[in-house]
């Protein structure tokens, strides 16, 4: 009887945020909200595989991406709008009704490893412009490169990678471009102009003056005071004709937002807000804020729930239509036009630097945290050595690229194709349009090799390498690795080594760190060591299949990083504690398609002691005969001829352990302590087991444990813990089979010990994710019931699941009721007060719950 009353109270109540509902769909024809997110990363991966390496200081994360993922980017993407009494009422996308760009790299990422979350950011560009006519997405320059600062040509290339992957992801064409830290002058409007890009965000500092597009005096507003409520036109000094349109935003509402505690409160941001607004303006009135996305979630924890209020609740309850750019520009074209200012040397202004775009080439006072006496002096020659490689790297590109390609420029400028898929259909294709002639592998191999050089050269301005406090930062080391990749396949290339010279003119930036001295101590301890070749590739192909089932062993093929390795040949014996493989393999870059074949021999002596050895194959002599007497002397323990052999026939060099990618090391070293930690799990039991009355006589005189006996105690309690909750689990979440995981609770508060759950906690939160998963697609009473059991138990055990998916999916599903999408299918009928319980116990509103169990209401129209 409970199901109509759902559907009743769900109308009409918070819970489908249904007295709100229709006021989302008043839009006021005089007075818009536009909120835009700039949300960006650095590009982060290690230039050699392709992949973000582990990073310590995103804990408990895998690196900086996962972590603001986690805190911004998903949240946004499913952002919960609650009540008076923290329940929800409502889970909403905020990109449906933000304006918002993501940056080109961090698209790719987030496409790769989280696209059920990057396939909700771009139904949100479709949804929008299904409504408004035009999508919330903006474009990018490519790389977050200060354009102002680059040359033409990689101003031109910038803007055309940045649309090329719009078309991509968006599936249509861009027609607002970010600019990375809104970097601006004259000359970056005319490239943006000439490719069709319709409007640009700036910051209000970044005017000189306006006029009225019907002519009139100039009025100065470069204090900061343009009117950031309506659009501007700039004009082509190189073309009258042509012109691009400018938002500027609101700046002490962006700036409260970014550096306040607006988002605090939701209506606090919704009052700082209306602030701005005009009686009796004009015209139509757009009020608009731009910050970093990240600042919704990540900058500002719960930041993303604030917004989602304020876009879903407080801004149409005041008479605000959220609207995006593009939807206002077209029906409030500008009035007026304006002129930007020059800045220093016509080098143009930005949004993060008080000195114009300074903070990218020089000591200008504007920088991150660090000691007060840390200077950036080390911006200049930075910039001069990068500006030196990229001018040397194009001299290069133009006389060896000219002998493939019809022009050099124009196949870098759509080389982004590949950079987004790397098929070989799409490689074909590409070279296929650009070059001169066919192509035999080796030739290709080249082309492809001169494009990357030029991928990097790029990659190598992104803005962060200067945005910050020392040289040896993080992202200023990243944006040196690039060039130190764009070195590296010249050289292979062309035998020419720009490395000397590029290591002279860094020796002139100097860091504020006395151990780095300089760009050359940077380079040597941190960009030299990240450098991974194909040997390092083979050499954890060597150990790891060392272990059984880590790697294939025979002729098949296996995707190491961004190298694709097939298995030659295959051997492997033991004897005692020694282990030895030798073997052959063809490794090939999937990014440039090099291809080499090497020849490996690893020996492990005892637990930890690896070699491997890794030559290239032709350069093993009679390999069979080789092999033949190696294995003979390894089975006979003729161990001083094995090493003479082995040094014979690929020399004095190898590698071990500590030269594998922290991330292979890691995963190697849990192999070979597994055993040991089972021990050691086994040595913790029997401690506890047969001291347990010492634990007591401890506890009863309220006498603190002594650390080793409470190591071993909160250890074999918190594997007990572990094992006892997958047997809740084998016997389907039956709730009094579930005591003896209670006990060990209660015992371990007893005795004041404190239990690692986490291993617990991360195998319910998945069981509840299926339970929950199953009930969504068969709507069965068996599912539900463990839902709530696991729930149940959850909370028995003290431990916070992870209930964000299964909040959604309910959600979900009342929805599809409520709309008429899915009719309340029959077999419900006697289970319809535990869907609700669920409900509630996920956190969704009580109030309306209330009244759907109160109600006597009769079903009708239930599905069977």
């Amino acid at each position: 009887m409970a199901q109509q009353a759902f559907l009743n109270v769900f109308k009409f109540s918070s819970f489908g945020c249904g007295d709100f509902e229709t006021r989302r769909l008043i839009m006021s024809d005089e007075l818009f909200l536009c909120v835009h997110g700039h949300f960006y990363q650095p590009p982060r991966e290690n230039p050699w595989i392709e992949q973000i390496e582990r990073q310590d200081g995103a804990r408990p994360y895998h690196d900086w991406n996962e972590r603001i993922y986690h805190e911004s980017y998903l949240p946004n993407s499913r952002a919960r709008i609650l009540d008076a009494k923290g329940k929800i009422v409502d889970i909403t996308n905020n990109f449906e009704k933000m304006s918002f760009n993501f940056g080109p790299t961090l698209a790719s990422w987030l496409k790769a490893f989280h696209p059920r979350t990057w396939g909700k950011i771009v139904e949100a560009d479709k949804v929008s412009l299904k409504k408004f006519g035009h999508g919330n997405a903006m474009a990018q320059a490519y790389n977050h490169m200060i354009m102002p600062l680059a040359n033409e040509r990689d101003k031109v290339t910038q803007v055309r990678w940045g649309a090329a992957d719009f078309r991509h992801h968006f599936n249509r064409e861009p027609e607002g471009m970010w600019l990375p830290e809104t970097a601006c002058n004259d000359a970056t409007l005319e490239v943006l102009s000439k490719e069709g890009i319709r409007f640009v965000i700036l910051e209000p500092h970044q005017a000189e003056s306006v006029r009225a597009l019907a002519g009139g005096e100039w009025q100065n507003v470069a204090i900061g005071n343009v009117d950031p409520k309506r659009p501007y036109r700039w004009f082509s000094e190189e073309e009258p004709v042509r012109y691009i349109d400018i938002f500027f935003y609101d700046g002490p509402i962006s700036k409260a937002i970014g550096f306040e505690n607006v988002l605090s409160d939701a209506k606090h941001f919704m009052d700082r807000i209306a602030m701005a607004k005009v009686n009796d303006y004009p015209a139509p009135q757009m009020i608009h804020v731009a910050t970093d996305g990240e600042t919704y979630g990540h900058h500002k924890k719960f930041g993303d729930r604030a917004l989602a209020y304020v876009l879903n609740v407080e801004a149409p309850k005041r008479g605000y239509g959220i609207i995006n750019y593009a939807a206002f520009l077209a029906k409030n074209p500008p009035l007026f036009e304006v002129r930007l200012k020059k800045g220093e040397d016509n080098e143009g202004t930005s949004w993060s630097c008080a000195h114009g775009i300074k903070r990218w080439r020089a000591h200008c006072g504007c920088r991150g945290d660090g000691p007060a006496n840390w200077t950036q002096h080390w911006r200049a020659p930075l910039r001069a050595a990068l500006d030196w490689l990229r001018d040397e790297l194009a001299v290069l590109f133009e006389k060896e690229g000219s002998k493939y390609f019809k022009d050099v420029w124009a196949a870098r400028d759509e080389y982004i194709e590949v950079v987004l898929d790397r098929s070989e259909k799409t490689v074909e294709s590409f070279l296929k349009r650009h070059v001169l002639n066919t192509l035999s592998p080796d030739e290709k191999i080249t082309c492809l090799q001169w494009l990357e050089i030029e991928r990097h050269a790029m990659l190598m301005y992104t803005s962060c390498g200067w945005f910050f406090t020392e040289l040896s930062g993080i992202e200023t080391v990243q944006i040196i690795l690039y060039a130190a990749r764009a070195i590296e396949l010249t050289k292979k290339i062309t035998g020419v080594s720009l490395e000397a010279e590029f290591l002279n003119k860094l020796e002139l930036a100097k860091s504020n760190v006395k151990m780095f001295k300089n760009g050359r101590g940077v380079y040597e301890h941190f960009v030299r060591p990240a450098v991974v070749t194909p040997a390092h590739i083979v050499s954890y192909y060597g150990i790891g299949s060392l272990f059984k089932g880590y790697f294939p062993v025979t002729n098949r093929k296996t995707s190491i990083y961004c190298f694709d390795l097939t298995v030659l040949h295959f051997h492997h014996e033991t004897k005692a504690k020694e282990n030895i493989n030798l073997g052959q393999v063809k490794i090939k870059s999937a990014v440039t398609l090099e291809e080499d074949a090497f020849a490996f021999c690893v020996t492990q002596h005892g637990l930890y002691d690896f070699k491997c050895f890794v030559k290239p194959l032709g350069e093993i002599k009679d390999f069979n005969q080789f092999e033949k007497s190696l294995f003979e002397c390894f089975r006979q323990t003729k161990m001083k001829e094995f090493d003479e052999l082995i040094h014979r026939h690929f020399g004095e060099k190898f590698l071990t352990l500590r030269d594998l990618l922290i991330e292979d090391r890691m995963a190697i070293l849990t192999l070979l302590t597994q055993s040991t930690v089972e021990e050691m799990h086994k040595v913790n039991e029997e401690t506890f087991h047969e001291n347990q009355e010492l634990y007591h006589i401890y506890k009863s005189i309220h006498f603190p444990l002594a650390i080793e006996f409470r190591h071993a105690a909160e250890q074999a309690l918190s594997h007990r813990l572990l094992a006892a909750t997958k047997k809740i689990a084998a016997d389907n979440f039956n709730l009094k089979k579930a005591a003896h995981a209670y006990h060990l609770i209660e015992q371990a508060k007893l005795l004041g010990l404190e239990l690692h759950k986490e291993g617990a906690r991360t195998f319910l939160s998945e069981a509840l994710r299926q339970s929950v998963n199953q009930f969504r697609r068969n709507h069965e009473a068996e599912p539900l019931k463990e839902c709530l059991a696991i729930l149940h138990v959850g909370k028995k055990l003290e431990m916070e699941l992870e209930i964000r998916e299964a909040q959604e999916d309910v959600l979900s599903l009342m929805k599809k009721w409520l709309t008429g999408k899915e009719a309340i299918p029959q077999k419900l009928s006697s289970h319809f007060q535990d869907v609700m319980k669920l409900a509630q116990t996920l956190g969704l509103s009580n109030e309306s719950l209330k009244k759907m169990v109160q109600s006597e209401t009769p079903l009708k129209g239930a599905a069977s």
